[in-house]
């Protein structure tokens, strides 16, 4: 049976138990996929012309693939600035604010007050073999806050692979409740949240059965803002790129109490509102 937001029973269920869901053909590829696809190819377009660059990029796919790869080949610094830009497309953020996401969350969630993250959605080109920026096992709660109670709106907007490294997810774990988490230290550190470890790592990890769903445009992932999950790893010769957004409940009494503040991206410092998330070192 379908509910009213366009869920099933045993979607809903699904999302209940193992903390995510994989929703196909959720979005429509000619109304809503295709125009962002569009407004990435003439970014990229626009910046290989800024730099004098020649590129493939006739089509979307050229633009997010052989096109891409030439720029920061050339100039790495290139990728950030096409990064930074193709968040801001109007596709995109029609599409981080379409009704049904809204009714997705209320589906989910009952009794929710739905809001969206500020500095909580964007577009992620995951390179080939480079792991910098790589997201190691985590939650969303710590580099996102506002609320324990959101869900991480995920989709592709190129086929995703076996070798491109699907997002890899701990079924169920999400019921564990907040992990305590360290920053990485050395010389090698990262900073921000790819620097944040889980408490005990392998052994909370080794409870767990790991999946990691293959997607295609349209297809749509949810994610419980505890449910641990990390990057895969892209071992393929194109670029990964996928959409992210938060939504999470204003309603939810820790959301109240710290006043729906964001973390890393609002420049806050997660252990400054809630202390005991992170682990003594």
């Amino acid at each position: 049976m379908m509910s009213k937001t366009g869920l099933s029973e045993g979607a809903v269920l699904a999302f209940q138990n193992d903390g995510f869901v994989l929703l196909p053909e959720f979005y429509d590829i000619e109304n809503e996929i295709a125009p962002i696809q569009e407004g990435i190819r003439q970014i990229v377009e626009l910046s290989a012309r800024r730099h004098g660059l020649k590129i493939a990029c006739d089509t979307p796919l050229e633009a997010m693939t052989t096109g891409f790869m030439t720029l920061i080949a050339k100039d790495r610094s290139i990728g950030s600035e096409i990064y930074d830009a193709v968040k801001q497309v109007l596709g995109f953020m029609r599409l981080v604010v379409d009704r049904r996401n809204e009714e997705l969350f209320r589906g989910l969630r009952a009794g929710s007050i739905p809001g969206i993250a500020a500095g909580g959605y964007g577009i992620r080109i995951d390179n080939p073999r480079e792991g910098k920026f790589r997201a190691p096992w985590h939650q969303e709660f710590p580099a996102q806050l506002r609320s324990l109670d959101g869900i991480v709106f995920w989709s592709p907007l190129l086929p995703v692979a076996p070798e491109m490294g699907p997002v890899e997810i701990a079924r169920g774990s999400h019921r564990e409740g907040i992990v305590p988490v360290f920053s990485e230290s050395g010389q090698n550190a990262r900073e921000g949240a790819y620097g944040l470890r889980l408490d005990d790592e392998e052994r909370r990890l080794a409870a767990y059965e790991k999946c990691a769903p293959l997607s295609k445009p349209g297809d749509l992932l949810l994610m419980d803002f505890l449910t641990l999950h990390q990057s895969g790893e892209n071992l393929s010769d194109r670029p990964r790129w996928s959409m992210q957004f938060r939504y999470f409940n204003f309603a939810e009494p820790t959301a109240i109490r710290i006043g729906w503040c964001g973390s890393f991206a609002a420049g806050v410092k997660f252990s400054d509102i809630i202390p005991n998330l992170k682990k003594s070192e």
